[in-house]
């Protein structure tokens, strides 16, 4: 178990001591290490798996570590590579980058209108400096926090981030650590927090160096990318320290507002206290000057995590609900292959998703063929991070399309209205907010063997669906390894301009003007979850009762015939998404209504 005090000492990548740079490397496979730097290398002093050595350097000096056998690897706490994985890494100063808008102090949860976005492609040039310069337009429509995707060095110059090997150190193809310090305190300075997704599951298979002198690995456990990371076996006290430390120098060094931690049903810990446990103990003994927000991916649903204290502190923020994603997208396509095939049909798991958080709450699912979730009705609404889109769900289309791109905007705008309002916590994929027309495939900037792989794998995760069950199909499936497949996927910002996308745009700030108005006032006062019924032909009814007696209603029909209901939804109306008259709900159809006791202006 590793405990950490009040405050933030790295342990890992090189420190200033004494007028010179400790370099420094926990190598315990390795009797000897050498240090690289510029021209010359030095000898390192082992001190029991820890190889150190002070020397005099400069700041932006590259060096490398130098193993028995010869080879050379960069620091696995690199702050930079200018050259990539497999190149020396730079020494960075951490404070050279001064802060303009020192005074945020961050902002509360329930604030939150998450706007996920990949830095390669949201902008032409793909830059962290290119992103902050749209930062002003996601704040007029209506964005809080901005949810980026992973940056840890990865392969090449194109990747989702899934496949780093360097957790410390921001990828060079989207610009300097100074430049995303730049690209936070611009959003800070506009009022919007920047949450950071990291990867602590696994590490990518090219340019992950770690194995050969540290027991990053354990035999222990299996995941899908092979052994587990080692968090519970021999020599895992360190690993342990190393994610962490990482953890730390995000929020700290970078001032991130919170951390959206990858598929951490994952992350395999048998040990006494999980990594998990660990961390946020961590984050909240270093971090006291501002809320902190760690929000998990965690395909096993456990609401564990997410249990709040007495005076409502909770363990982890928020989950990423797929949940309500799943239910959405089969009430809105009508797709039943795969997954979606355990939610078709079955409108009372849209219901107890977006009342209770969890669809299923110890049920067996078919798909998965076991037991999934845990019972989530105790938490409050904005436990759960609602969506429509995100990455996995459009990029683990065959084609990447969008759910615009194959069905009808009305539709897609009655399921929109339905999270968007909702008191979990929204959150957009980029460019969903004018109905993009790119599409958003996996992509990634890999050579060889590997590439042949990767290409076949993809092909293969889709031989189990019926349009591409034979190969021809599969053939049409976009190469993730081709640059063209990345540069379709860059969002074009011109499109805003023409009619049908203006459009959207408009409908996607009004709505979000509503809940900034009206939902995010009364969030606070939800401690627990809504109640749904499912009416008659399907029609979903959820509505929440806010601890000031004020109740929140959405009646819901996403099929493409009106419905008739015994009476109208009661209270005032706030958004009326398609038709609705007298006891007959429109085709596609969303309606949000607000009843307040008298006297009260909420």
């Amino acid at each position: 178990m590793t405990t950490f005090p009040g405050r933030y000492e790295p342990r890992f990548g090189p420190a200033l001591c004494d007028g010179k740079v400790l370099f420094r490397l926990w190598a315990p496979k390795q009797r000897r290490i050498g240090l690289q730097l510029g021209q010359k290398t030095y000898s390192m002093q082992n001190h029991g798996g820890w190889h150190c050595l002070p020397v005099a350097a400069d700041f932006g000096a590259r060096y490398r570590f130098v193993l028995e056998d010869g080879m050379t690897v960069p620091d696995p706490a690199s702050r930079f590579q200018p050259e990539d994985v497999h190149g020396p890494s730079e020494l960075v100063d951490p404070t050279a980058y001064r802060w303009r808008n020192t005074n945020w102090r961050g902002r509360a949860w329930h604030e939150t209108v998450l706007y996920e976005l990949h830095i390669g492609t949201f902008t032409p040039e793909g830059t962290f400096a290119s992103a902050a310069q749209q930062l002003g337009r996601l704040k007029e429509l209506g964005v809080t926090a901005i949810q980026l995707m992973p940056v840890a060095d990865f392969p090449g110059q194109r990747n989702w981030g899934y496949d780093g090997v360097l957790p410390f150190a921001p990828d060079a193809a989207y610009g300097r650590p100074e430049h995303l310090k730049a690209f936070i305190d611009e959003a800070h300075g506009l009022g919007l927090s920047v949450l950071l997704d990291v990867v602590y599951n696994h590490y990518g298979a090219e340019g992950n160096y770690l194995p050969l002198y540290a027991p990053v690995f354990t035999e222990r456990h299996r995941t899908p990318w092979g052994p587990a990371v080692n968090y519970d076996d021999e020599g895992s006290a360190e690993i342990r320290a190393f994610t962490i430390e990482n953890v730390l120098y995000w929020l700290k060094e970078f001032r991130l507002d919170g951390l959206r931690f990858d598929a951490v049903h994952e992350i395999r810990d048998a040990g006494e206290r999980h990594l998990l446990a660990e961390i946020r103990a961590a984050v909240g003994a270093v971090i006291d000057d501002r809320p902190v927000h760690l929000v998990l991916e965690n395909e096993e649903n456990s609401a564990e995590w997410l249990a709040r204290q007495p005076d409502g502190t909770p363990t982890f923020t928020a989950q990423w609900n797929d949940d309500v994603h799943h239910a959405l997208h089969v009430a809105v396509t009508g797709e039943d292959a795969g997954y979606y095939g355990d939610y078709a049909r079955r409108p009372e798991l849209l219901g107890r998703a977006l009342a209770q958080g969890f669809a299923f709450q110890g049920e067996t699912m078919p798909y998965r063929g076991s037991i999934r979730g845990q019972p989530s009705a105790h938490l409050p609404p904005h436990a759960f991070v609602a969506f429509l889109q995100n990455h996995d769900q459009i990029g683990n289309r065959a084609l990447g399309d969008r759910i615009h791109h194959r069905h009808p905007l009305q539709a897609v705008k009655a399921a929109a209205a339905a999270y968007l309002l909702a008191p979990q916590i929204p959150m957009l994929f980029q460019g969903e907010e004018w109905a993009a027309s790119t599409p958003f495939t996996f992509f990634c900037d890999v050579e060889g063997e590997l590439a042949d792989a990767v290409r076949k794998g993809r092909r293969e995760e889709f031989s189990r669906f019926p349009e591409y069950a034979e190969p021809q199909a599969r053939d049409a499936i976009p190469d993730p390894v081709s640059e063209q497949t990345f540069l379709s996927a860059k969002l074009l910002w011109q499109e805003r301009e023409s009619p049908l996308h203006a459009e959207m745009l408009d409908w996607y700030r009004r709505i979000l003007a509503v809940r900034a108005a009206r939902i995010m006032p009364l969030m606070p006062m939800l401690p627990k979850a809504g109640r749904y019924r499912i009416g008659q032909d399907g029609i979903v009814c959820v509505d929440w009762r806010s601890t000031s007696e004020t109740m929140l209603r959405l009646v819901l029909n996403l099929s493409d015939a009106p419905k008739p209901m015994k009476k109208p939804p009661d209270g005032d109306p706030i958004w009326t998404e398609g038709q609705w008259e007298g006891t007959v709900l429109g085709a596609w159809t969303a309606v949000w209504t607000m009843e307040t006791p008298r006297g009260s202006s909420t």
